[in-house]
C-alpha cells in the first residue's frame, strides 16, 4: 500500500486528457504523477477489480457453479449466461474481466456472498482494510447507483494489491480464451498496445465516462496507471508510461545490514553502539533527487544494549518530507560500567 501524495509533490504529466488520473510505481509506493486524484467518482466496471480480487482470494477457481436466474440477462455488457448452465468460477472470472460481463459479477457475488447485497458488503471490509478512504461499493459490476463511488488514488490502491494476487493477475493479462461455446476476447487495448501491459480493467458509462486502470511491468518493475473521464485513454496511459518509466528508476536507499549511525551509550565506558538497518528500503527517484537519512533521537542509549536488540527507526527525507522508515538495530553489545569499589574509610584518611 502506499502513501498519501501529500508526503511529496508529484510531477503533472502533459497534455493528459483525463478529468481525473494518477501513476504509481507499484513496489515503491511513490506517486509519480497525478491529477484530482482524490475527486470521488462513478468506477463503472472498474469495480469489478474488486469483485475478482475477493473471489480469487476467498473461493477456489476451480469449483463449479450452476448460474441461477437472477444472473442472466443483466443489462449492460454481457457474457450472455444461460440459467442453469455449469461453468468454473475461473470461467466466470475470465467473463467478469475480458468481456466485462455483468452477468457474471453477479453470478459470482451470489457464489462467494451468498446474494448481491452480502457481497458489497464484503468489497466494503475490503475497501476499509486496503484503505481506500474515498470508495464504496453497492454492487459487484458498476453499474451507476447512488453511494456507489471510488477515487484514481484508491483504484491504484486496489490495483497495486490486486495484481500481487496470481490468479488475479493470469487471469486480466490473458488476451483471449476459450469459456465452453464462447470466445472471449479481453477489452483492454493496452495489452497488444504497450510493451509489457499486463492488465487490469476497463470501464465505461454514460454518467462515468471512459475509465482505465491499467497495469505495465518492465525489468520486474510495475506501474499502475488509472484515468477517470478520458476520451483519449489508451494515448494517455501509453503517455504515462512512458514518463514514468523514463524518468523515475527505483533506487536502492538503505539495504539491511548497512550502518546507519552511532550511538553513545550513557552509563558505559565510554562506548558506542553502531545503529544498523534491519530492513532494505528502496524508493522511485528522478536523476536530481537525492534522499537523506535522518536519525533524530535524544544522541544517546543507557547502558546495556544487546546486538541485535531494537533500537528505533530511521526516517528516509526527501526534499524534507518523510518517504518511508527502516527499523534499527544495535549492532554491538555495550555492558554498564561497574563502578569501582570504594576503598575503606581508613585507608583514605592515610592517604
Amino acid at each position: 500500500m502506499f502513501m498519501a501524495a501529500a508526503i511529496f509533490l508529484p510531477a503533472k504529466a502533459e497534455a493528459i486528457s483525463a478529468e481525473k488520473w494518477i501513476l504509481v510505481d507499484a513496489a515503491t509506493g511513490r506517486v509519480l504523477s497525478e491529477n484530482n486524484a482524490d475527486s470521488q467518482s462513478l468506477i463503472a466496471s472498474t469495480t469489478k477489480i474488486m469483485t475478482a480480487l475477493i473471489v480469487c482470494e476467498q473461493c477456489n477457481v476451480l469449483d463449479r457453479m450452476r448460474i441461477p436466474k437472477e444472473a442472466v440477462g443483466i443489462e449492460g455488457s454481457s457474457m450472455y449466461l444461460k440459467e442453469g448452465e455449469v461453468l468454473t468460477i475461473q470461467d466466470l472470472l475470465y467473463g467478469l474481466m475480458l468481456s466485462s460481463g455483468n452477468d457474471a459479477a453477479v453470478a459470482l457475488a451470489i457464489y462467494c456472498g451468498g446474494t448481491v447485497e452480502g457481497f458489497a458488503g464484503l468489497m466494503n471490509d475490503k475497501a476499509h482494510a486496503l484503505g481506500m478512504e474515498g470508495s464504496h461499493f453497492v454492487n459487484p459490476n458498476g453499474l451507476d447507483a447512488p453511494g456507489h463511488y471510488s477515487t484514481a488514488r484508491d483504484l491504484a490502491i486496489l490495483s497495486a494489491y490486486a495484481m500481487a494476487n496470481p490468479i488475479f493477475r493470469q487471469t486480466v493479462s490473458t488476451k483471449t480464451v476459450r469459456v465452453g461455446d464462447r470466445v472471449l476476447q479481453n477489452h483492454n487495448k493496452l495489452l497488444w498496445r504497450v510493451p509489457g501491459a499486463d492488465g487490469v480493467k476497463t470501464g465505461y458509462t454514460q454518467a462515468a465516462g471512459r475509465i482505465l486502470v491499467s497495469s505495465v511491468t518492465r525489468q520486474g518493475r510495475r506501474l499502475i496507471a488509472v484515468t477517470i473521464n478520458d476520451r483519449n485513454d489508451w494515448a494517455d496511459h501509453e503517455a504515462l508510461y512512458n514518463q514514468g518509466f523514463t524518468n523515475y528508476t527505483v533506487q536502492s536507499i538503505v539495504s539491511r545490514g548497512d550502518v546507519l549511525g552511532w550511538v553513545e551509550v550513557a552509563g558505559s565506558a565510554g562506548e558506542k553502539a553502531a545503529l544498523i538497518a534491519d530492513e532494505d528500503f528502496s524508493y522511485a527517484l528522478a536523476a536530481n533527487e537525492t534522499p537523506q537519512i535522518d536519525l533524530s533521537g535524544p544522541g544517546f542509549v543507557y547502558a546495556p544494549v544487546e546486538q541485535g536488540e531494537e533500537a528505533g527507526v530511521a526516517h528516509i527525507l526527501l526534499g524534507g518530507k518523510a518517504i518511508g522508515s527502516v527499523r534499527l538495530v544495535y549492532g554491538d553489545t555495550v555492558a554498564q560500567e561497574k563502578p569501582s569499589p570504594k576503598r575503606p574509610f581508613w585507608r583514605r584518611l592515610l592517604g
